[in-house]
């Protein structure tokens, strides 16, 4: 049976609430893995060895050698290691973070995982909707990799997510067909349709990567860069 891990780093436990959240779902995920450790949901004190899949939410705080180690030690123990949620893929709001905070006036840095770690996959999202954590794990069962291509990609380029890709990538190139899935995916309705195509309020875009990884046309400047 695949082994999964669920570890939390710095996090609002917004991505472990969706992943409960699956409901029935995840008693179906149960049933076909064994969750072999959660700070939440199984009393098992550390990450054992050889783990199949780890799930990592939150960001890594560079000015915290215990959250620095873990990063290290999930990625050593894991076969396939997912940053859960958008902090872990791209920072989101931890980006922000610059120190002083009244309960941890020490901790003045934080990372996304991926530029920590090197990860495997990336689930957008503040929070990532229970459906596609199920449809990620699922895939990840199934060695679906097409389906996982996207979130490999996100893994592996997605450290600077945010609305600011659609304009670079995707409407300075003439690709934005005004779909508005980016908007639509918005958890803050930092984008906005106007006119057709989307408008960024960067004083509320949390750079969760949502609306980047839902866009359709947002792989397609590579393929311009090659015919260029």
């Amino acid at each position: 049976m695949v082994k999964v891990a669920h570890v939390q780093l710095s996090s609002c436990c917004g991505c472990l609430v969706s992943l409960a959240d699956t409901y029935e779902k995840l008693l179906d995920v149960l049933g076909a893995i064994d969750l072999v450790y959660s700070q939440t949901l199984a009393d098992v004190k550390e990450v054992p060895d050889d783990v199949d899949i780890i799930l990592l939410e939150g960001s890594v705080c560079l000015s915290d050698h215990h959250a620095l180690e873990t990063a290290l030690a999930c990625r050593e123990k894991a076969k396939i290691l997912v940053a859960l949620g958008a902090c872990a893929a791209s920072g989101n709001i931890t980006r922000f973070s610059r120190g002083g905070q009244m309960s941890k006036p020490v901790h003045d840095a934080f990372a996304p995982l991926t530029e920590v770690v090197k990860c495997d996959l990336a689930i957008p999202g503040c929070p990532p909707s229970p459906e596609s954590i199920v449809a990620v794990i699922t895939a990840a069962l199934e060695g679906d990799m097409d389906y996982l291509e996207p979130y490999a990609e996100l893994a592996k380029y997605g450290s600077e997510a945010c609305g600011c890709d659609l304009i670079v990538k995707v409407i300075n190139k003439s690709l934005c067909m005004g779909c508005g899935a980016c908007a639509a995916a918005c958890p803050t309705r930092a984008v906005s349709m106007e006119c057709g195509r989307p408008a960024i309020d960067k004083e509320i875009c949390i750079k969760c990567g949502a609306c980047s990884v839902q866009c359709p046309r947002i792989r397609f400047p590579e393929l311009i860069e090659k015919i260029e």
